[in-house]
């Protein structure tokens, strides 16, 4: 058993609630103030933040086949760090998660090393190819999260409406990278101000808006549950807010690296700030914000993906895409988000706990008596420069560097055990 003291939750009208949490085989016993526990483990919050355990739908762990760049072990200890107490893993690693095989391989490496909850993706198609669909049917039955060719657009119509198909009939997601390889002529930043006056090719935000259109269509036909990954541009906001106003099932994730940076701060061709999707336009940027407020957006992931330094150490056109997010997600956002009015904590929690578990059928994201014990513990008042050394990632790759921020998270349970503690908790 276990005995937090002296926390706070937050309740639906945003107000801040004292109290205790006793928490025993794995399960919220108890919340009110006072509680007595002669047989717990004692724990004094003194007065912090209870969150329930954060969940990110996108993370990439990178093993099996990148373990240069990341590992479960490393990937699971960045997320419980960062307060994350389940994430879902991409498709794309060696081997590609498109079989039995290959599913029961990577659910095994997982049931090894993860120190928080995973739930991989199967792949779409077979080695993320685009051409043939993989065993939906049995798929499904392993333990994954959804489908997923993360990385790669479908660019097939009829792939993509196959596929919708087979997942709907077996209730499971499609979670879409959107881009429309026809329309991307060789970019690798956004094709806006800064690779104009830099010399750099640019990718045409119609190269997202596009395919996300198709395929919102292809949803509305087929029925299924269609997920669309990191969006970033203006277009595919409004496409999405279409969508929903039409009752197609469409639900969307927006990273944090979309709602605060743009295009214009990438300082000095620093390939720290190259991600794909690209940071946009300014204006691209307040649109995914003014998405994620109204209820368009609804969910926030990080995108979590390391790279080993010397990768990053190239020129921009040959670097790779992404950065990490795992340890750094819930202080940006409640920094530059809650602490300046924008979004409520309450609106913050929504998004990056409740609404992920809601939108993919997961019994976690719940603060209540007799729900299973995920909690994050946040000090909202510990503020600290962003420092990539001090990452528990095998990734050091953000822009976010030297960032001074605040609501870090101290503590992090995962069926109600201590799977992360700061040492000065």
């Amino acid at each position: 058993m276990i005995l937090l003291k002296n926390g706070y939750f937050i309740s639906e009208e945003n107000d801040l609630i004292k109290s205790d949490f006793l928490i025993n085989d794995g399960k919220i016993l108890n919340m009110e103030i006072g509680i007595e526990c002669d047989e717990a483990e004692v724990y004094d919050l003194a007065g912090a933040f209870v969150s329930p355990g954060l969940v990110d739908v996108h993370v990439h762990l990178r093993e099996p086949g990148y373990e240069r760049k990341e590992t479960i072990e490393t990937g699971t200890l960045a997320a419980a760090k960062g307060g994350f107490t389940t994430i879902a893993a991409m498709a794309n690693t060696i081997p590609v998660p498109d079989s039995v095989e290959h599913v029961t391989y990577i659910n095994d490496l997982l049931d090894k090393s993860a120190k928080v909850r995973v739930f991989p993706y199967a792949a779409i198609t077979i080695g993320e190819r685009g051409e043939e669909i993989v065993d939906v049917e049995t798929l499904a039955n392993m333990n994954i999260l959804g489908f997923s060719d993360d990385g790669r657009g479908i660019q097939e119509a009829g792939v993509m409406y196959q596929a919708m198909k087979r997942a709907k009939a077996v209730n499971k997601p499609i979670v879409a990278h959107c881009e429309d390889d026809s329309l991307l002529f060789g970019g690798y930043l956004h094709d806006g101000e800064y690779a104009k006056e830099n010399g750099h090719k640019g990718i045409l935000s119609v190269s997202e808006s596009a395919q996300i259109a198709r395929d919102i269509m292809l949803a509305q036909a087929t029925g299924v549950h269609y997920h669309i990954c990191h969006i970033s541009t203006k277009e595919s906001v409004e496409l999405v807010r279409f969508a929903k106003q039409q009752g197609i099932y469409v639900t969307a994730e927006v990273s944090p690296h979309h709602l605060l940076l743009c295009d214009m701060d990438i300082k000095n061709d620093d390939t720290n700030y190259k991600m794909n999707p690209p940071l946009r336009s300014e204006r691209d940027r307040l649109a995914c914000v003014e998405g994620l407020l109204d209820g368009t957006i609804d969910v926030i992931a990080t995108d979590h993906a390391p790279h080993h330094e010397d990768e990053k150490a190239r020129n921009l056109y040959e670097a790779p895409f992404g950065i990490v997010g795992l340890e750094t997600a819930f202080p940006l956002m409640y920094t530059h988000f809650v602490k300046t009015g924008i979004m409520t904590l309450n609106q913050l929690v929504n998004c990056m706990s409740r609404k992920p578990a809601d939108i993919f059928n997961l019994p976690y994201g719940k603060l209540e008596v007799g729900a299973i014990a995920d909690l994050t513990i946040i000090d909202l008042e510990k503020e600290m420069k962003i420092d990539p050394q001090h990452f528990v990632s095998k990734g050091k790759n953000t822009p976010f560097t030297g960032y001074c921020v605040s609501g870090w998270p101290v503590m992090t349970l995962v069926d109600g055990k201590i799977v992360y503690q700061a040492m000065n908790l």
